[in-house]
């Protein structure tokens, strides 16, 4: 039997920084993108936040509704949220314009009302620009109350440090939400922000454990740690693998984590029964589509379809 995933956080426009000084406006923000990703994979998805009624919020409702997410959200007379991105050497820097947008205008009523309204729990998935203070108090009532209704919690830190203003308050909110947390999304430069020591795909396991430490007792159960160009390891209940990148042309970065963790998720809920006898398979496949949308520009992530095909 599959289950569901439902998203909650941001939907913004990249606008992202051409060589003339052009910027060019692309759809994005980490839990829009996870949401095309799982939904193109296959598993059956909503995105919960409303999206701006302007016409960058109606683009991306079409975008979504094109891909086969639901969007029980609604819509906001708010304007969509933007973030301008500076890419390097294919490696994406962001600052971000987020106050007074569409994706914050939601409460914690509202959201419980819709994750009531199933009549099966499924996998609720967050994290982001949302786990900021103070917004994070909002999200930690929501995985609060959501758990206590069966839903299992899956999070991608996906740290942004430069928009939080002083770290110290920004990592405790993270540490409160990671503590409700089942299912863990964390890159390199996500653990090394938050202190901790010798971060490299070597260290995979420890870092593994490290986490799990930190939590009560039974949180934590499926961790997926990324390192950039040298790889991704796979946690579920013990059961670990770790692979290389495939090697790809890449045009860009932007998005890959969110298509990497989106098809780890659409996997596990089309297939919630053995997750951890097929770790390997899991991690391959969700880095084959990771791989294909860096040889795009901006988030596109691959159909299933391609991803077999590649």
């Amino acid at each position: 039997m599959t289950t569901s995933i439902f998203v909650l956080g941001e939907a913004l426009m990249d606008c992202i920084a051409q060589p003339d000084g052009r910027l060019l406006p692309l759809m994005g923000g980490s839990p829009f993108n996870l949401a095309r990703a799982a939904a193109l994979r296959g598993a059956s998805v909503a995105y919960l936040n409303p999206l701006s009624n302007d016409l960058f919020g109606r683009g991306m409702a079409q975008q979504l509704q094109r891909d086969g997410v639901a969007m029980p959200g609604g819509t906001s007379a708010q304007p969509t949220s933007l973030a301008v991105v500076h890419i390097a050497q294919g490696q994406p820097s962001y600052g971000f314009y987020r106050e007074g947008i569409a994706d914050r205008d939601y409460t914690v009523d509202g959201i419980l009302a819709l994750l009531s309204a199933q009549k099966t729990p499924g996998i609720l998935h967050t994290g982001s620009l949302l786990l900021i203070p103070p917004e994070h108090h909002k999200i930690v009532a929501i995985l609060r109350a959501a758990r206590a209704l069966g839903w299992t919690i899956s999070v991608d830190i996906n740290l942004r440090p430069q928009v939080a203003g002083a770290l110290g308050p920004y990592v405790s909110a993270l540490k409160e939400v990671i503590a409700l947390t089942d299912w863990l999304k964390a890159s390199d430069e996500d653990l090394e922000t938050m202190g901790f020591a010798q971060v490299g795909m070597g260290e995979s396991p420890r870092l593994v454990r490290q986490l799990r430490a930190s939590v009560p007792a039974g949180a934590l159960s499926r961790v997926a740690l990324t390192f950039g160009g040298d790889g991704a390891h796979l946690d579920i209940e013990g059961q670990h693998h770790s692979q290389s990148v495939p090697p790809v042309q890449v045009v860009d970065t932007v998005g890959a984590g969110d298509t990497f963790w989106g098809n780890t998720l659409a996997d596990w809920a089309l297939q919630p029964e053995g997750a951890a006898s097929r770790v390997a398979s899991t991690l391959t496949l969700a880095m084959r589509a990771a791989a294909i949308n860096c040889t795009r520009s901006g988030c596109q992530p691959p159909s299933w379809a391609q991803v077999q095909a590649a």
